[in-house]
């Protein structure tokens, strides 16, 4: 299924102030992947998914998102595949209310009005909070904002799910509850965390970034057990691999 894969290939990214965001990065997921993307504050992940969604264009190389090279031409079509939730739920909740959030992106892919309000609800019911859909996104606790982001994003039904931080700011029991969801997800998932635990639980493959680099891209048990690695990437062995929890 060609139309899961997410490519990138000889892809830089240089800033307008000449800062290397991303330098010589290649890569292939392929469909129903589920891919950490970890490294420290300011390695690049961030950069990286905003590459991959099409919010910046690579100084050189080139993505390709499903059957579709990203450029110019094919970005609403890979748009309508790929989603991804922020990593402050805030910068996706606009909206009067938690209904009119997630049906904003179906209005702006052209579902009929009669189908929205029944993939509204579904999506609201698969994270948990169809009982908040009249309710003010601003007043919601985090845990109940990081739930509609998503459902915002799985209400388009895309083939790819990007995520940025998905766990930062979350309590023990909401963290606990988006680890359950993401794990019913069949979808091709790219998680960029410094949530390694969650990490190792969701996600079988782990890339590596450091300095706007991969160095590393394989099995996540093995590169978490990589103390080497984990030190020169500013990151710790999961506390589950401490036998600490």
């Amino acid at each position: 299924m060609s139309h899961h894969i997410v490519q990138a290939d000889n892809l830089h990214y240089t800033y307008p102030d000449g800062t290397v965001g991303l330098d010589d990065i290649n890569f292939k997921i392929h469909h129903g992947e589920s891919v950490a993307l970890v490294g420290s504050n300011g390695a690049g992940k961030s950069t990286l998914l905003l590459h991959l969604i099409g919010c910046l264009t690579p100084t050189k190389g080139y993505i390709r998102i499903g059957d579709y090279p990203l450029n110019k031409k094919n970005l609403k079509a890979v748009r309508r595949s790929t989603g991804m939730v922020f990593q402050d739920p805030d910068d996706q909740l606009f909206m009067p209310t938690v209904f009119d959030d997630v049906a904003f992106g179906l209005i702006n892919f052209g579902v009929p009005e009669a189908e929205i309000e029944n993939q509204v609800m579904k999506a609201l019911e698969i994270v948990g909070v169809s009982h908040l859909a009249q309710r003010s996104p601003h007043k919601l606790s985090g845990g109940e904002k990081r739930a509609v982001a998503i459902a915002t994003v799985i209400a388009t039904m895309p083939d790819i799910i990007i995520m940025d931080e998905p766990s930062s700011n979350l309590d023990p029991a909401s963290r606990r509850r988006l680890i359950n969801l993401l794990k019913t997800f069949t979808h091709t998932k790219i998680i960029a965390t410094h949530d390694l635990d969650m990490a190792l639980e969701i996600c079988e493959r782990t890339i590596v970034i450091n300095k706007g680099s991969i160095i590393a891209d394989g099995s996540t048990k093995e590169l978490f057990n990589n103390e080497k690695l984990l030190a020169m990437s500013g990151l710790e062995k999961p506390l589950t691999m401490q036998g600490l929890r």
